[in-house]
């Protein structure tokens, strides 16, 4: 029967193409690891590194180039941790613990030529954890009950609204104006309105153009009396008719 962890699949997180592998001094106290203890310039093994994740476990393979033989694998349940170490001296080397089937455990040493994908790899493991402690909360928020207090909205026995629908109160509406911006004039004393002066004839003179054919013409319209002559003064009797309904009035 699979086991829980045999039965979900199994992602890849992050592949590098060169990584060197690396054999350690057993540690002899709490002195932080170096990478300047090693043989670098003389690595035991060479081959491609392929970080994987099934589940909540990473895993980091080293495999062959070309046949993908897998060399060795470190499981990793959390990071930072004692499966997965950085050195000291250096942010392109780390510290794995290796294990075989059986359970055996060892420490080697890996270190990559670029620190871009040294970075990468740093980065692939944090996102993955990250990504698990977030499950881990979303769960424990699923299982705990919620004790936090639920607000009612709903109406208690005997409870009554009222609503005023309609009973808005009227604004005033101030007097329109004139497009020209101005008022109405108040009316006259009186009540009465004086009429309005008669229109002014204006004088049509026209001269006559410069030619003999049209002449005639011209001097018949003038013979004709077009021009009309002003009236008299039109403006007096309205004045005094003006005058006269305020005397009345006052009267």
């Amino acid at each position: 029967m699979a086991t829980e962890g045999q039965s979900e699949y199994e992602s890849i997180l992050c592949v590098k193409p060169e990584v060197n592998v690396y054999r350690i001094p057993p540690r002899a106290s709490n002195r932080a690891i170096r990478a300047a203890d090693w043989k670098l310039d003389a690595p035991d093994w060479t081959g491609r590194m392929r970080l994987t994740a099934r589940g909540k476990v990473a895993y980091v393979k080293l495999e062959d180039k070309a046949s993908g033989e897998l060399f060795a694998q470190a499981p990793v349940d959390e990071f930072p941790g004692i499966a997965v170490e950085t050195v000291s001296d250096s942010s392109r080397y780390f510290v794995l613990r290796i294990q075989d089937d059986n359970g055996r455990s060892a420490f080697i040493g890996i270190g990559f030529g670029d620190r871009g994908d040294a970075f990468d790899f740093n980065v692939s493991l944090q996102d993955h954890f990250k990504w698990v402690k977030q499950e881990d909360e979303l769960k424990k928020q699923a299982q705990a009950p919620d004790l936090t207090p639920k607000l009612d909205l709903g109406f208690k026995e005997g409870q009554t609204i009222t609503l005023n629908i309609g009973q808005s109160k009227k604004k005033d509406r101030s007097r329109p104006q004139s497009s020209g911006g101005f008022g109405l004039l108040p009316p006259p004393p009186g009540g009465k309105l004086a009429p309005p002066p008669p229109a002014r004839s204006t004088n049509h003179n026209t001269q006559p153009p410069a030619g003999g054919s049209d002449t005639g013409v011209l001097l018949d319209f003038d013979s004709s009396n077009f021009n009309s002559a002003a009236p008299s003064n039109p403006t007096t009797t309205a004045g005094s008719d003006l005058w006269g309904d305020f005397d009345s009035v006052s009267k």
